[in-house]
């Protein structure tokens, strides 16, 4: 149980970018099948039918999803408050976000029974009545419940928030079925302009409920980069253009189907595919604002612009690392053990994994950091280059990835000197801090992307599946530093760490759905397309080896 209630706040964090993404979908799917699927049954002739039960199959396990990531999170919150604050279980199931939770959860059953039920035609009524218990339920769990002022109309906005992205990001996948099941011609001409109206809608009802929330919840431009809560909504805004951007492509295709209906419509379904990967990222994002308060309710500890012009001032990085000794924690540990030692009794640790207790951070912990995310700088920006080597057609350039193996074998001993193997923290103790967990997690991700990658291209290895793991793990990686969080108490200095991993996080995005494309559109129908793809993927990664260069945290 210890070890829940030290997890319980990156865990909450997952598994709430995973209940948006569950009833996101679940939601979407129903409106598909509602505005899209039912009505144009008798215009899209053999594949109608098809389309419709492949919707009402992911809306379904979308529901079955969401009432696991939904249950899992109430179990998760209920075990931390009796174990903490010496709350009963029903006291627990009796508090407002548990209720919401519980109606959330008994709302997407009934839509999976009902989806389930093999009907010839899914229910539309009684599946829209669900879902918009659904959607009102969630409202209750977000910071709109918790607000004393404006509560019932930021509820209304937020309901429309939700709605928005279920309509746009949540019908995705329904979209990419029936593509795939109309192969194009005047069906997929059908298809694309009746999902495109239901996108504008969509997208109308994000920006129109995003504007007010962040008049509401941000207040000012200040807010905006000055706070955790604003950095990390520039970062949704930063991605909401992104899809806006694909959005418009796929717009531009769908009107050249009308005159063209012959044309290939293997863009549209690449761009659709890209658009739901950064439309999961924006719900992971959506996930980690509910961990932070609204950026009008901190009005101290802000970051001032020139705060952040000075830190962000190029400098020439730190290449030599302090002694090991002389960190806060082995410091703080060396004299325990001595005084243990002269005195007798049980061994006293400086730090207890999972409390979020440090000792205070000194001059040479800021400079083992720097250090390290320097070094990690030069390897990343070294595979940058040599990655646009190979895109210029170098092919000894193409064992890049071996590079990213010799981060990863980097990062193992030097991301947190406290803990093993370097520290005297042992390996299964150390990763009840959520921190240490994330570093190790980016390690193993680090190097299974090093080796698949090599052998991708080292040895032409043609595997399906295989070639697609750099970019995801690239889309993967940049989506869960959206949510990474580090063990520092001075909040300025840890909003200030902060705005540096947002554009990494957002170029990691990028570097990934980019290299997608490259891979999956059609070298003969895009081939502009797949050269610009290709050339922006390697630019993101050196981005991120110079943004690491310069990285600083005094």
């Amino acid at each position: 149980m210890s070890l829940l209630v030290d997890l319980f706040g990156y865990l909450s964090i997952v598994l709430h970018g995973l209940t948006i993404v569950a009833q996101s979908v679940a939601l979407g799917s129903v409106l598909f099948i509602a505005l899209l699927a039912q009505p144009l049954a008798p215009r899209l002739g053999a594949v109608g039918p098809g389309i419709e039960r492949g919707a009402a199959r992911i809306a379904g396990w979308s529901a079955i999803g969401l009432i696991l990531a939904e249950s899992l999170a109430l179990a998760l919150q209920t075990a931390v408050l009796v174990d903490t604050v010496d709350l009963s279980v029903p006291d627990v199931l009796g508090a407002n976000f548990a209720i919401a939770s519980l109606v959330r959860i008994v709302a997407s059953g009934l839509i999976a029974l009902l989806l389930f039920a093999r009907l010839r035609h899914p229910p539309i009524y009684p599946l829209l009545g669900l879902a918009a218990i659904v959607v009102v339920a969630a409202t209750f769990t977000t910071h709109a419940a918790a607000r004393l002022d404006n509560r019932a109309p930021l509820l209304l906005v937020e309901f429309l928030h939700q709605s928005g992205a279920a309509v746009w990001i949540g019908g995705l996948p329904c979209f990419l079925l029936a593509l795939a099941q109309v192969r194009g011609g005047e069906a997929a001409m059908v298809v694309g302009e009746r999902y495109s109206r239901m996108s504008m809608a969509g997208v109308a009802c994000i920006l129109a409920s995003g504007i007010i929330m962040a008049a509401f919840y941000v207040g000012d431009v200040e807010g905006l980069y000055g706070t955790a809560y604003g950095v990390m909504v520039g970062g949704k805004i930063a991605m909401f253009l992104m899809l806006l951007g694909l959005g418009a492509g796929n717009f531009l295709l769908i009107r050249q189907l009308r005159a063209h209906p012959a044309m290939p419509i293997i863009r549209l379904r690449r761009f659709a595919e890209a658009e739901f990967g950064i439309g999961i990222a924006i719900f992971f994002a959506a996930a980690s604002l509910t961990s932070v308060p609204p950026a009008v309710d901190l009005l101290q500890d802000r970051v001032s612009w020139q705060d952040i012009v000075a830190r962000n001032t190029p400098q020439w990085p730190r290449l030599m690392p302090p002694d090991r000794d002389t960190l806060a924690v082995p410091a703080l540990q060396a004299k325990l053990d001595s005084e243990t030692a002269r005195q007798g009794g049980a061994r006293q640790w400086a730090v207890v994994p999972g409390s979020g207790e440090f000792p205070p951070r000194n001059a040479a912990d800021i400079a083992w950091s720097e250090n390290n995310h320097h070094w990690a700088g030069l390897l990343v920006a070294a595979v940058g280059i040599l990655a646009l080597l190979n895109q210029a057609g170098l092919r000894w350039a193409r064992h890049w990835p071996l590079l990213f193996l010799l981060l990863g074998g980097f990062l193992f001993f030097r991301s947190d000197p406290e803990m093993w193997p370097g520290g005297s923290i042992p390996f299964w103790d150390s990763l009840r801090d959520v921190e240490v967990l994330q570093h190790k997690s980016l390690v193993l991700l680090v190097s299974v992307l090093a080796i698949v990658e090599w052998r991708v291209r080292a040895t032409r290895w043609n595997n399906r599946v295989a070639v697609l793991v750099f970019p995801l793990l690239c889309a993967v990686g940049g989506t869960l530093l959206l949510t990474h969080s580090h063990a520092i108490s001075n909040i300025k200095d840890q909003l200030l760490i902060e705005v540096t991993h947002t554009p990494l996080a957002l170029a990691g995005i990028v570097a990934g759905w980019a290299r997608w494309l490259e891979l999956r559109l059609d070298p003969e129908a895009n081939p502009v397309a797949i050269r610009v793809a290709g050339w922006i993927w390697p630019a993101c990664i050196l981005f991120c080896g110079l943004v690491l260069l310069d990285y600083r945290e005094s």
